[in-house]
């Protein structure tokens, strides 16, 4: 493959208070990744945190392309002018950015990826999509589940994950992680034929 810069975006919300949050598990991925990649986040004039790095390794062991980990350093709901910002600044194209983010439409533990479509009425992503102005970027959808009952998504969403949950977290975690690292070394149907069928 091409060594295009890719900028891999992960969403939440700024604060150890949300840290924890379903909402914010685009960080907690982001995190994983860096620490495989022994790179460092700093402050960017984007408002976003940023550590470069090479992801994964290519088919034929040469190393990974390079990439831009960010975690905008907004809230959730105002994601679009840091990821925006930060592809004017690394000259990264939309279809090289890559953006990590909760989803409630898919079962926890599950990790679906695709390119392009519509936002699902998560706010952030909507942001982006305006800031970025299309919709033809890649996303790592990351799945915690839908609230039980009658409980508010946005309330859900803004709550750590329950005791169960945080046992399984680090599965879901290393498998969102690995999907972002097959994505940019052997392309999304690749990512999307392992982790689809994964039961």
């Amino acid at each position: 493959m091409t060594d295009h810069l890719w900028l891999v975006v992960g969403l939440g919300n700024p604060g150890p208070q949300y840290a924890g949050n379903r909402h914010n598990v685009g960080h907690m991925v982001l995190d994983l990744l860096a620490a495989r990649h022994r790179a460092t986040f700093t402050a960017h004039r984007s408002r976003a945190a940023v550590a470069e790095a090479r992801l994964g390794v290519l088919p034929g062991g040469a190393p990974g392309p390079r990439v831009v980990l960010a975690k905008p350093s907004t809230y959730m709901n105002t994601s679009g002018g840091p990821v925006a910002g930060l592809a004017q600044y690394f000259d990264v194209a939309p279809e090289h950015v890559l953006v990590v983010h909760d989803e409630v439409d898919i079962p926890f533990g599950d990790v679906r990826c695709k390119s392009g479509g519509g936002e699902g009425g998560h706010n952030g992503l909507r942001d982006i999509t305006k800031a970025l102005g299309t919709r033809d970027y890649v996303r790592v959808r990351t799945g915690v589940g839908r609230p039980p009952g009658r409980m508010d998504t946005a309330d859900y969403v803004l709550k750590d994950f329950g005791t169960v949950e945080r046992k399984e977290l680090p599965f879901l975690l290393d498998d969102a992680a690995d999907a972002v690292e097959m994505i940019l070394t052997e392309g999304l149907l690749a990512a999307q034929g392992k982790f689809h069928t994964k039961s």
